[in-house]
C-alpha cells in the first residue's frame, strides 16, 4: 500500500473510532480503498447487461480484444476485478500481472464484489 493511501486510511480509522467506533472504521476504510479503483468486469456483455456493478468497465476476458483493451489502461492504478465465479477474475488477473499491472484485487463472484466493496448490483 502506498505512503499515501496509508496515511488517509490512519486518519480516516482515527476519526471513525472516536465517532462510531471499529465497525465505522472497517466499514469507512474499505469504501475509501474501492473508492480509488477502477472496477473490471471481465464477464460477457450478455452477463454484465443482467447485473453489474454501478460504475464497473466490462472488459471481456473472452473476446478476442482482452489484451488489446488492458493495454489501453494505466498500469499504475489500482483496479478490482470481478466476474460469475471468480475463475475469469482469477485468470484476468493473472493476465494483467503479467502485462506489468501491479494493484489488482481479484474479488472473485459478483456478489463478493459487491459485499467487499458495498456498491450497488445494477441492470443495463
Amino acid at each position: 500500500m502506498n505512503t499515501s493511501l496509508r496515511r488517509s486510511l490512519s486518519t480516516l480509522v482515527a476519526a471513525c473510532l472516536s465517532v462510531g467506533g471499529l465497525a465505522c472504521a472497517a466499514s469507512e476504510a474499505k469504501e475509501s480503498v474501492y473508492a480509488q479503483a477502477i472496477i473490471l468486469d471481465v464477464r460477457t456483455p450478455e452477463e454484465f447487461a443482467a447485473g453489474h456493478l454501478d460504475g464497473a468497465v466490462l472488459v471481456d476476458i473472452k473476446d478476442a480484444s482482452f489484451d488489446a483493451r488492458i493495454a489501453e489502461l494505466d498500469p499504475s492504478l489500482s483496479y478490482v476485478v470481478y466476474c460469475r465465479s471468480g475463475n475469469r477474475s482469477a485468470q484476468a488477473v493473472e493476465r494483467m500481472k503479467a502485462a506489468g499491472f501491479g494493484n489488482l484485487s481479484d474479488l472473485g463472484s459478483l456478489e463478493n464484489a459487491a459485499s467487499q466493496t458495498g456498491i450497488a448490483i445494477v441492470q443495463g
